[in-house]
């Protein structure tokens, strides 16, 4: 099973991992306009700072579930 295809499966039928995953897009959504405006504050600057470091960690607990379902499997 593919990472991709594994991350389809946990979004239906893991609620942990979908919460973890949606605030994930929620994040990259708001820096992503972050990105696009043409001057930014500091308090942008640390808004940006401060998304990047919850994206990681939401990174971070989608990968965990991903690897305890894979040894699940085994």
């Amino acid at each position: 099973m593919g990472e991709e295809e594994l991350k389809e499966l946990l979004i239906k039928e893991n609620d942990e991992f979908k919460k973890a995953y949606q605030r994930h897009q929620k994040c990259e959504k708001e820096l992503d306009e972050l990105k696009k405006k043409d001057f930014q504050t500091e308090q942008d600057r640390l808004k940006q700072r401060e998304l990047k470091k919850k994206k990681l960690a939401l990174k971070d607990k989608m990968y965990v579930i991903m690897t305890n379902y894979k040894k699940s499997l085994q």
